[in-house]
């Protein structure tokens, strides 16, 4: 049977910076110039996922939990400072750039999809001209 996708796309607004605390300011400055300083992106979450369309509903996956389980992962950045509310960047682990975000939000969505889906793809824009993108 033929796979088909969902894509699902959902927006919140959220501020970042970049620089690492085990460099100096001049490091910093260099590296990361004026995105040392925080600023606001609106984000678009776009998640993709597929699967078998199930003959008795139509659908590749229940949408109503879909939504809830992005919801339960995009709220809590809703107008926060993803430095200080996303573990592995508060925990100096990652920096908030568009690409290590799209990767966090795969750690967050991968096994959680709901029924028999597949997480195939996150893309996150974080303008109109740029965006992070993971596979599965």
């Amino acid at each position: 049977m033929p796979v088909a996708r969902l894509v699902r796309v959902i927006e919140f607004t959220a501020r970042h910076h970049y620089g690492r605390s085990d460099r100096s300011d001049e490091w910093n400055q260099a590296r990361f110039g004026d995105q040392r300083r925080p600023h606001e992106h609106t984000y678009r979450l776009e998640v993709t996922v597929e699967g078998e369309v199930d003959p008795e509903t139509g659908f590749v996956v229940d949408l109503p939990r879909l939504d809830a389980l992005l919801a339960s992962v995009v709220s809590p950045l809703e107008g926060a400072d993803l430095n200080r509310a996303v573990p592995p960047v508060r925990e100096g682990a990652m920096q908030p750039s568009t690409e290590g975000l799209a990767l966090w939000f795969r750690s967050q969505l991968v096994s959680q999809v709901p029924g028999t889906a597949r997480l195939r793809r996150i893309r996150l824009w974080e303008s109109d001209t740029l965006a992070g993108e993971v596979d599965g």
